[in-house]
């Protein structure tokens, strides 16, 4: 399979636009800085830098005052609120909600500033590897697109690896357009290689220092993570950045916002679909009547106990709140007259030490000292949030399957070891690969599902190919969840997930690929597009 890309998105263009417009009068001139060999030829020319290689760095020739003037007139297009001004750091806020195609567009800003302006430096900033991933994924892949698009310019990109650190100085001193990818983690701290002096590869030089020089345009993928805390700032300015672009779907600190597309735009141009939600936790938990015994209380009369129950609030909603009852009380009246608690009248509070409880007239419930009954149990509440979630699934499959488009569907889970569990042997099922197996395999069995189950499983379904998971806890074992042991004591072999969901997209929307659900631990930053 081969991802396509359409440049004619107005949408797209509108983002890039605002980015380039900013610089509107700049002329297109790089500027020249040296680069030194070696120590001995610094101190003898009486300077930091010295060689006789160039570095090309950029250089921003338009004043303050255009620049604002320029911004506010980006700003008033797009009908934002207009910048009094721009402070003495340069940044900049692109909103776009997540599934436009946010980092495509900000790749190709850079390639847009290197064509109107001559622009060559570029560092883009991440907060994870999973993201890190995703953007080297994405510049693969868009690497013939933008060639056409920009007439073949020449560009070269990069992961910064501290292990081929050497690539640092390959950036500054390229004269063709450099692309840098590089984790937050890997240079914010004194102790990262790329800030210590560096004698055998930079004649003592702090690789830092020549990213310093060629003042890069820095842009901020998902900033409300990446430069959440105050050393996170200051390691970007330690870049010396000719500016920042931040893109986000979700920004925290604003400065000089150039454009936004958030979800409701998003929705309204019909760019990203409605989300689907199923609420069980909320709309079935209230539905019997629920009790906990929190304490009892003999201290003075009459006898007390305080019971957690579901109480009908003044707003019509229902919450989870303790009361205090006595002998006689009508726990129909505390919960603010709940259906389900009619002819729950307390008939005694025994305060025996070990012993404690509270009963009920009429009602067979005895309820001891930190006793639940009535609620549902979290575990049955999350497998009816994933049997509900395969069966939307596989509807969304009768539908888009004869199309020839792949349905995906992502779980975001609460731990990892629910999903997969580590071991000296290998990688083994947690009870929600367990659950999705058994789930799937009941839901697939369904005759209105006879042909999907021909289509991707043939005459034996196999619910463990189906489904996988990314969690950074499998890098760390080096793909140790590439093959895992389930629970009758055989092995699966599957492909490595991190490299299916970070590194092969195209063969993860392919038919050729059975994964259609992936787990991923919730919060995560890892992203498909």
């Amino acid at each position: 399979m081969k991802l396509q890309f359409d440049p004619s998105l107005t949408y797209q263009q509108e983002a890039v636009a605002a980015v380039c417009d900013v610089f509107e009068g700049q002329t297109a001139k790089p500027a020249l800085f040296t680069v030194a060999d070696n120590l001995e030829e610094q101190f003898a020319a009486g300077q930091n830098l010295y060689s006789t290689q160039q570095g090309v760095g950029n250089l921003l020739r338009l004043d303050r005052e255009d620049l604002l003037k320029n911004v506010r007139a980006v700003q008033a297009r797009h009908g934002l609120p207009q910048s009094e001004r721009l402070g003495q750091e340069l940044h900049f806020d692109i909103e776009m909600e997540t599934g436009t195609g946010k980092t495509y567009v900000y790749l190709r800003t850079l390639l847009e500033l290197n064509k109107r302006y001559g622009f060559t430096k570029f560092a883009i900033v991440v907060p994870s590897n999973a993201i890190k991933e995703g953007v080297k994924k994405t510049l693969d892949i868009t690497k013939e697109h933008f060639r056409e698009l920009y007439n073949n310019v020449t560009y070269d990109y990069f992961v910064y690896d501290s292990d081929h650190i050497e690539k640092i100085r390959d950036f500054a001193v390229n004269t063709d357009i450099q692309i840098m990818v590089i984790i937050i983690d890997a240079f914010q701290k004194k102790m990262n290689l790329i800030n210590r002096d560096n004698d055998k590869k930079f004649g003592g030089v702090r690789p830092i220092e020549l990213l310093r020089e060629t003042h890069p345009i820095v842009v901020i993928d998902e900033p409300q993570s990446t430069i959440s805390t105050e050393n996170q700032l200051e390691a970007v300015r330690s870049l010396h950045p000719l500016c920042t672009l931040r893109y986000s779907a979700a920004p925290v600190r604003v400065e000089n916002k150039l454009y936004k597309l958030d979800a409701v735009d998003s929705f309204n141009k019909k760019l990203v679909k409605g989300i689907e939600v199923d609420s069980f936790a909320v709309q079935d938990a209230h539905n019997d009547a629920y009790f906990c015994l929190k304490s009892v209380d003999n201290r003075r009369s009459p006898i007390t106990a305080k019971i957690e129950i579901d109480k009908q609030m003044k707003s019509g909603a229902v919450q989870r709140k303790p009361v205090t009852v006595r002998q006689g009380d009508d726990i129909y009246e505390k919960s603010g007259g709940r259906d389900v608690y009619a002819g729950y009248i307390v008939n005694d509070i025994y305060c025996g030490a070990g012993e404690e409880y509270v009963d009920f007239t009429s009602r067979p419930e005895v309820l001891h000292l930190h006793e639940v009954v009535g609620e549902i149990h979290a575990d049955a509440i999350k497998r009816q949030q994933m049997r509900a979630t395969i069966e939307e699934h596989l509807e969304k499959e009768l539908l888009l399957q004869p199309k020839g488009i792949k349905v995906l569907s992502l779980f975001f889970i609460d731990k990892v070891a629910n999903y997969r569990e580590y071991d000296d042997e290998g990688a083994h099922k947690g009870k929600y690969a367990l659950w999705f197996e058994e789930i799937y395999r009941d839901l697939i069995g369904k005759p209105k599902y006879r042909e999907l189950r021909k289509a991707f499983h043939g005459a034996e379904v196999k619910a463990g190919l189906v489904h996988d998971g990314y969690f950074s806890t499998d890098k760390a074992r080096k793909n140790a969840a590439a093959r895992w042991k389930d629970t009758r004591g055989t092995t699966q072999a599957d492909d490595s997930a991190y490299n299916l969901i970070m590194k092969e997209k195209e063969k993860l929307l392919s038919f050729d690929c059975k994964v259609r659900f992936i787990f991923f631990p919730f919060g995560a930053q890892g992203r498909l597009g």
